[in-house]
């Protein structure tokens, strides 16, 4: 087997790390970079959580619960995502009550 000194490549990795830390210490750029990756799954986990207590709230001033009008609006082929559904809690509530509506009936 052939030896593997790393040469350009690890160059080339260090450049890029030493350019990202111009002016900050190179452990805090690399903690940063950890961060935006973990915190960029995360941000899609909050999101979801908001839209579903959104719509859970408006569902509970039309007297249902989130989980039957889910399933009200999932046996009606009614494909809207959970992000369009809190928006129209929010912004549009007539609309949103005629969506519980239709999940019910």
């Amino acid at each position: 087997m052939t030896r593997v000194k790393r040469g350009f490549k690890r160059a080339q990795r260090r450049k890029r790390m030493m350019k990202f830390a111009k002016g900050f210490y190179k452990e805090a750029v690399e903690k940063a970079l950890g961060y935006g990756y973990r915190d960029r799954k995360v941000k899609k986990r909050d999101f979801r959580r908001l839209w579903v207590v959104r719509i859970s709230a408006a569902c509970g001033q039309n007297g249902t619960s989130y989980s039957k009008f889910m399933g009200g609006l999932k046996k009606a082929s009614v494909d809207l995502d959970r992000k369009i559904l809190a928006d129209l809690a929010v912004r549009n509530p007539e609309a949103f009550t005629k969506l519980v509506a239709v999940a019910k009936g």
